[in-house]
């Protein structure tokens, strides 16, 4: 009886079933996403306007995107089709946020943030939250990534892309189901139809598989998902394939050491026992999104060069779970506290190792040419009246930034500017018509790209055939990536059309 008394009381006493919470996320994932991402974009905005300059394949940007939506289409059938989509969505940031360096630049730093976020997370799931945060800081402070991070190119888009395509092939391998490769598949289209050369990392997910040794069914929804890639791309490699004249300028191999270097050390890190997480090793995905791409490249460029180190700016993404999860390893085997200050002053020195180069990509001498520079050179020696003259034609485009810089000079060689004619530099006049115009003018201003060598076609050749029966160099003014000459009519030659104005100048 005394136990059946207290029995209610205790049944009064139980509180009722507590429903079950979802488990909150992960603070560590919080950590591996956000860290990365703030790190680039404040690297990223640290001196992001390069003293207000802008170079040559920027200036084409801006040029193209400020034009209307037509006529960025009906340029790209002469040229830079590859970038078509690249400059119709500058043209809609434009649009939104106005024109200027900021609008230019910020969407590559928002892409490599983005694309640091994506290399975080891939290293935590294939080896554990601390590679992931390594990982992902190590990312922004590679100094190609710091470079491309502050162009307003395509690169930092394709390289964000093609980093969130491969953490949708490691997130499909173990799930099968159709909609991630569905993700997959327009995922890394996109980013091939921001740049071509993308699809080379499609090459490196395959061999990252077939090394990984997965199952059947999961190579055959790869294989589904790569040819529907090639599909979409197919057009536009048809297309642009009859526009591969502008790729004449790569003599042979474009800033190759850097590529090689972080091979060299990827690879020797990768030959540690990395972390490993689910059936894709973390070196398995590493190494080929390293090493394919480039070397692809590189063989292609036996017969025809093509290689540049921003056309696979992607490989970055190898290099950096490369570090982040060898740092990892490192810190799990250390031994002593000896070891841990060791690498702790070894990984200070290499910061203080990368300031200079981080300070120089952020001078307008840190790329191959200063448009700004040559257009201001341009007005301090032109005069109202000159003539001016581009040598070649097709680089009219390094004084395009700034029109002032032009507007008192006469194009001696223009028949069509670049927008009416939907052109990148123009359309110049028969080569008859060039030499008699500049024999019109008693000063001619001539730009040269650095290092370049005019093509040889008629108009060229009349051009540098008039200027050296005819005139006499005066001045040269040697900027960063051209050459400014300001030519004057020899004496003996009597100039038609503009009078000797400036000439008692010269023969004070």
């Amino acid at each position: 009886m005394p136990v059946d008394e207290r029995a209610p009381a205790v049944a009064r006493t139980v509180s009722p079933p507590v429903p079950a919470r979802r488990p909150s996320p992960s603070p560590g994932k919080a950590v591996v996403v956000i860290a990365p991402m703030s790190l680039t974009i404040a690297l990223g905005l640290w001196g992001i306007r390069r003293h207000d300059t802008m170079w040559g394949d920027e200036s084409v940007t801006y040029q193209l995107a400020h034009r209307d939506l037509s006529q960025i289409w009906q340029t790209a059938q002469h040229a830079d089709l590859v970038h078509a989509l690249y400059y119709t969505v500058m043209h809609e940031l434009f649009g939104l946020f106005g024109p200027g360096l900021l609008t230019l630049r910020l969407p590559s730093v928002l892409a490599m943030s983005v694309a640091a976020s994506g290399v975080g997370l891939l290293a935590l799931r294939l080896a554990g939250p601390r590679a992931g945060l390594l990982a992902g800081l190590v990312f922004p402070l590679l100094p190609q990534v710091q470079k491309y991070a502050q162009e307003g190119r395509s690169y930092a888009m394709v390289c964000a892309l093609v980093t969130w395509a491969t953490y949708a092939l490691v997130v499909s391998v173990p799930h099968r189901t159709r909609w991630r490769w569905a993700v997959y598949g327009l995922t890394m289209l996109l980013a091939c139809l921001l740049h071509e050369f993308a699809v080379l990392a499609l090459v490196a997910h395959g061999v990252t598989l077939v090394v990984s040794r997965v199952p059947r069914p999961v190579l055959r929804a790869w294989g589904v998902a790569a040819a529907g890639v090639v599909a979409g791309l197919l057009p536009l490699a048809i297309c642009s394939a009859g526009q591969s004249g502008q790729l004449s300028w790569i003599g042979g191999p474009v800033r190759l050491r850097y590529l090689l270097v972080v091979a060299v050390l990827g690879v020797a890190c990768a030959r540690a026992p990395l972390g490993v997480r689910g059936p894709v090793r973390l070196s398995a995905l590493a190494v080929p999104i390293l090493v394919l791409p480039g070397l692809l490249l590189l063989t292609a460029s036996l017969v025809k060069p093509l290689f540049v180190d921003r056309y696979v700016l992607y490989s970055n993404v190898g290099v950096a779970l490369l570090l982040g999860a060898w740092m990892d390893h490192f810190h799990r085997r250390q031994q002593s506290s000896r070891i841990t200050w060791i690498a702790a002053v070894a990984v200070l020195a290499t910061l203080a190792a990368l300031v200079p180069p981080s300070l120089s990509l952020r001078t307008p001498q840190s790329r191959s040419n200063d448009v700004t520079a040559i257009g201001a050179a341009v007005r301090k020696e032109g005069r109202p009246g000159d003539g001016l003259l581009y040598l070649a034609g097709q680089h009219r485009i390094l004084t395009a930034a700034n029109p002032e810089d032009t507007r008192l000079l006469t194009d001696l060689a223009l028949a069509q500017d670049p927008a009416s004619s939907n052109t990148l530099a123009g359309v110049e006049l028969p080569a008859r018509e060039i030499a008699a115009r500049m024999l019109e003018f008693d000063r001619i201003v001539a730009v040269r790209a650095a290092g370049a060598h005019s093509p040889a076609n008629p108009q060229e050749e009349a051009k540098t055939r008039t200027l050296r029966r005819h005139f006499r160099e005066y001045r040269t003014t040697h900027v960063n990536g051209a050459r400014i000459t300001v030519y004057v009519q020899d004496h003996g030659h009597v100039p038609r059309g503009t009078p000797l104005a400036n000439s008692a100048v010269f023969a004070k």
